[in-house]
């Protein structure tokens, strides 16, 4: 008994002492060594936590708020890591240019670590010849122009099939209200099936909307363990830890299940090969990719091409809805174009300029990803005359540059007609406007989400006329913004659809 207690002080008090106080020791050496350096303007630091307390729950805007005060380049120091905030597009413009070889790596996170079995994935592997050969299968069996246009036909039909649902829902519930959230999350998840596998599976975006909505949070949740090692304990008593263990299992199940029905099919030679196939194929005969990579690219199809298309396309009727003149001129577009067709085809998006305005600028005001994924130095270098030294975080801000007043006028106001003749078909140039990052680590999925985005929303805007539920204003949506490295909307988006009525 008299052994247990002393266990437990232990734990609860030499044990923290002993932590904090190698910590002290081993940030005092870190803060001798960069007082020898040029860096970055920045707020002062605490002891132990250095700026850790100036971060708000949303990174992008508290970044942004400092950024006001201590400009377009900042330094931070968050617990052990040294960390560059850049919010300005000059700045991001030479990060990915110039600078772009040696800040391509990505950080230590526990969540992405776990999630991303190793880092052995695409999204947040290391830069080297792993994460390079498998971008390249991505590209070229999955996310390359040819294959995503070859799918215009899937992506076609689950269209319908959503506008077909939000009709029947919409027809079957008292009030007319239907959870449009609900139903572009399924119809963006449903592509990705398509895409990816080949088919659907039955009930996949009921099941995985819970598990990548508490994903999206461990994503971006706070772990003591990524600021101050030492202090990892402190995720193990809070349950954090359990929690990201807990969704890794159910997301890692539902991983297996996609690999052994493949392996399965695969042995009666029933149907043709699918990108899960190519994979299992490239690891059985090659042998140049294990199942954690395969698991780790299966994650970063699900979470970025699923979330962030579906993202896109909720801000856009959310915007929508609080501009009726810009919805009416959208609609009068699609409609224009597309005739009595009754439907709208991928290939009538060519002619819808006022709409691709819109999702752009729907992007700019709530870029899927606010704070592109985090970089890491790999050497140093200098920018704006500052010394950036290797195993720096470095925080691109495409929040903060896309409402740049500079460079946009009235940058809060959502304004498509910006679009028409400033950028009427923006490639990050002018890096003001950046929702894809740039430079190696480029989203590979750009193309296929411009597609998938732009039919979605077309079809939305030609087959209903959409209203507001009673009690809700234009002025009293809610704006808040959820947690995770995708930021999608807290409150879903509840709307009222009625049905075009075609004039033959």
């Amino acid at each position: 008994m008299a052994l247990q207690l002393v266990s437990m002080l232990v734990v609860l008090f030499v044990l923290p002492l002993l932590s904090l106080l190698i910590l002290h020791k081993l940030i005092n050496k870190e803060s001798t060594t960069h007082k020898q350096l040029n860096l970055p303007p920045g707020p002062k630091k605490l002891p132990l936590i250095g700026n850790l307390h100036q971060l708000g729950t949303n990174l992008h805007r508290s970044l942004h708020d400092l950024s006001l005060q201590y400009g377009p380049l900042m330094y931070l120091q968050l617990g052990q890591v040294p960390t560059v905030v850049v919010s300005c597009a000059a700045l991001a413009k030479e990060v990915f240019r110039t600078h772009d070889l040696y800040s391509s790596s990505r950080p230590y996170h526990v969540a992405w670590e776990k999630l991303s079995y190793g880092k052995a994935d695409v999204a947040f592997a290391v830069y080297g010849d792993s994460w390079r050969y498998l971008r390249k299968i991505c590209m070229m069996e999955l996310l390359g122009p040819k294959i995503v246009g070859s799918f215009q036909l899937a992506r076609q039909e689950e269209v319908e099939r959503t506008m077909i649902a939000i009709a029947s829902k919409a027809s079957a519930s008292q009030n007319g209200e239907v959870d449009l959230t609900e139903e572009i999350f399924a119809l963006s998840t449903n592509i990705i099936c398509r895409l990816a596998f080949g088919r659907l599976y039955q009930n996949v975006a009921d099941n995985f909307r819970s598990m990548l909505l508490e994903a999206q949070e461990n994503f971006m949740l706070f772990f003591f363990a990524d600021y101050l090692p030492m202090l990892g304990w402190v995720d193990v008593l809070t349950g954090k830890q359990r929690r990201l263990e807990q969704i890794f299992a159910r997301l890692d199940r539902f991983y297996q299940k996609i690999i052994d029905e493949h392996l399965d099919r695969n042995k009666s030679d029933a149907c043709g090969e699918d990108f899960v196939d190519v994979l299992l194929r490239l690891q059985r005969d090659e042998k140049r990719i294990n199942l954690d990579q395969i698991k780790g690219v299966l994650m970063n199809v699900f979470v970025a091409g699923t979330d962030t298309s579906a993202a896109t396309v909720e801000w856009a009727m959310t915007e929508l809805m609080r501009h009726p003149e810009v919805l009416k001129k959208a609609q009068a577009e699609v409609r224009g174009i597309v005739g009595t067709k009754g439907k709208v085809e991928e290939g009538d998006t060519d002619q819808l300029h006022y709409l691709k305005c819109i999702v752009k600028e729907a992007m700019r005001l709530h870029p899927p990803s606010p704070l592109l994924v985090p970089r890491e130095t790999t050497s140093h270098f200098k920018l704006d005359h500052y010394d950036i030294p290797a195993k720096t975080t470095v925080l691109i801000n495409a929040w903060t540059i896309a409402r740049d007043p500079s460079h946009w006028p009235c940058p809060d106001e959502f304004k498509p007609e910006r679009f028409i003749n400033e950028m009427s078909d923006p490639k990050g140039e002018e890096f003001n406007w950046i929702p894809f990052g740039e430079g190696r680590r480029i989203c590979p999925g750009k193309n296929f989400s411009n597609k998938a985005v732009e039919l979605m929303l077309a079809n939305l805007l030609y087959s209903f006329d959409w209203s507001l539920p009673d009690g809700v204003t234009k002025e009293s949506i809610d704006m808040s913004e959820g947690l995770g490295i995708t930021v999608h909307r807290v409150v879903p988006l509840c709307l009222v659809p009625v049905g075009y009525q075609i004039d033959n």
